[in-house]
This record gives C-alpha cells, structure tokens and sequence, in this order.
C-alpha cells in the first residue's frame, strides 16, 4: 500500500558541482602469488590521484571482486569523503566494471585508469590543455608512448595531411618510456628511433602525441553516448577495450593524442622503492579549475568510416607508410626501423 505522494516525482537534479570524473575498476581477489604487492600499489594510485585532482573531481571505484580487505578500504574512504562513489560487484571482468562507473552520471570529461597508476602533479592541467588547444581531440593520454602513432590515428593524419603541424619532434621524456617499458615487462619495446624522435601536431607552442594509449585516458564524455556494445564477454582482454573505448572515439570523428611529456607512471604489480619515493615529492594540489571549454561536434558515419576504415588501409601500408614518415621527418634508415 501507499499512503500521500512521494516528493522526489519528477524533480529535477540539481546540476553537479563536479565535471570531471576518475573511474578506477580494482581486481584484487587476494593477496598472493600476481596479487602480493597490488593491494599496496592501489593505495599508491589513489593517495597520488587524491593528491594531484582539483576539487570539482568525482572519484568513481568500481570493486570488481576483490578481497574483503580491500573493499573495507574502499568503504573507509568513500566514508571519509575521499571518493564519491564505491561500487561492490562481484568479478564481472575490468570492461564491465568500466561500464557500471560511466552510467548514471554526467560529466564533461571522464578518466579511465588502471589501478596501477601514480599520476604526477599537472596532469589535469596538461590533458586539459590538450583538449582545448585542438579541438577535436576526444580522448587524452598522460603517457606518451611513440608507438602508438598507427592505432585508430588515420582520421587525424587525413584531416592534416597536407599540414606542417604534425611532424617529427624530440622525444620530452626518454626516461619515463623507459620506465613504462620495464612496467610492462618488456624492455625492448622501444628501440633508439622511438626513444629519440616522436609524432607529434603542433598548435602554436602547444604539442601533443599522436595517438594514445589505454592504461590511463581522459576522454570527452560524449564518446559514451551512443555505444553499440554495453557488454563484454572478456574478463581481460580480448577486443573489449577496443569496442568499448578507442573506436567510440573516433566514431565521432574525434582525435586520440597524448601529452608531449609524462605525468602519470604505470606501476604494474611489483612493488618498487621509486614509487614511494615520486608520491613523497608529488605535492598537494587544490587548484580551482572551472569547466573547460570543449567544442561538441556531430559526428558523420560516412566520412568517419572513410577516414579509420579505408584511408587507414592506403596510409598504413608498408611503402607508402615509409614515404609519409620521411615525408614527415624521418631518414629512410629510420623510417624503415619505425
């Protein structure tokens, strides 16, 4: 039975104080053997995310089966204030998890990180930076890695094909690709060419990468507003996060780059004496951000298409691939090795 009228009908919410929203999907079903040092290096990643975000941040933590020792920290700091939104699942696979953290909210931008990253100071400031100064970016990685120059990158070589703004530019920060290498467990990632010279467009005296990776992105939050997949049957892996995250980008005719230096390392899951030591030096931001201003386009199915699909097939092949990499900076011995 109901009695009287429920005064929450038809009420419209109040618009958020917040625009920017982190999801961090956390898998940590014990602590043992892979799991031994993860429950420590998530602390890393949020104590740094806590320590680095402005105000108008929403934090979103999906626990995705992980031990009760780790949903009880979850469930302290949502408490404490610290994070906005905790979600309890049982292991329903990384994407999924994603997906419960997009939904039932609005935002302008939304960051979707692993829980092995420990995000530097100024990495709000230079994605934000990234997406005002071209326009048409839609997704923007922290990390810059040089070889991801030909993943879902056509659309932005066929919109500047014939520009001076994307050339071949001095790698910023040697070292930290390095790093990103041995956190992956392959130190031959890159060879000397990737480590000394990288893609990049230009926009006055702004630059950024060419193309972006997944370990951490922020993305303009209208690439989610008409997925065609809202589940996925991977628990890692598998085309997941290409369905779900890099094609909805470009689907509206969006561009993926990534910042010219480092602000953000990836941990993997080995505990390591430097990371304790970059949170020591990572100082306190509470720098007030207002929205950024970010130019909505309508997407066109025909000519997105065209642009990933066909033109990726013409610029993409081997020769003529090689002539654009010369034709943009490189010599014929290291565009051959690119």
């Amino acid at each position: 039975m109901r009695i009287g009228f429920n005064p929450n009908k038809d009420k419209v919410l109040l618009k958020s104080d917040f625009f920017h929203q982190v999801i961090v999907p956390v898998h940590i079903p014990h602590q043992d053997d892979y799991f031994k040092d993860s429950f420590q290096i998530l602390k890393y990643c949020l104590t740094s995310l806590f320590k680095t975000s402005h105000s108008k941040t929403y934090f979103t933590v999906v626990n995705n089966g992980s031990t009760k020792i780790v949903a009880d920290y979850l469930n302290i700091l949502f408490n404490e204030g610290k994070i906005q939104e905790v979600i309890h699942t049982s292991s329903i696979g990384k994407l999924n998890a994603v997906l419960k953290g997009i939904t039932g909210q609005q935002f302008q931008l939304i960051t979707i990180t692993d829980a092995d990253v420990l995000f530097l100071n100024n990495w709000q400031k230079a994605t934000y930076e990234v997406f005002e100064g071209f326009p048409k970016t839609g997704a923007v990685c922290p990390i810059p890695n040089s070889k991801m120059l030909r993943y879902y990158t056509s659309n932005i070589l066929w919109d500047n094909l014939f520009s001076n703004k994307i050339k071949f530019t001095h790698v910023q920060d040697r070292d930290s690709m390095k790093k990103f290498a041995e956190s992956i467990g392959n130190i031959d990632l890159y060879n000397m060419v990737h480590l000394e010279k990288n893609l990049t467009i230009s926009n006055k005296s702004l630059k950024a990468l060419i193309g972006a990776g997944h370990v951490v992105t922020t993305y303009n939050a209208i690439c989610f507003n008409s997925l065609k997949e809202l589940y996925s049957k991977y628990s890692l892996g598998g085309n997941s996060v290409q369905l779900l995250l890099d094609k909805p980008v470009v689907d509206y005719g969006y561009w993926r780059l990534s910042t010219d230096r480092n602000y953000a390392f990836h941990m993997g899951n080995v505990k390591e004496e430097w990371m304790k030591d970059k949170l020591m030096k990572i100082e306190i931001e509470d720098n007030p951000f207002a929205e950024i201003n970010l130019k909505y386009k309508s997407k066109n199915g025909f000519i997105c298409w065209l642009k990933i699909s066909i033109f990726s097939r013409i610029i993409f092949r081997k020769p003529i691939w090689r002539l654009y990499l010369r034709y943009k900076g490189l010599t014929a011995n290291e565009a051959k090795i690119y």
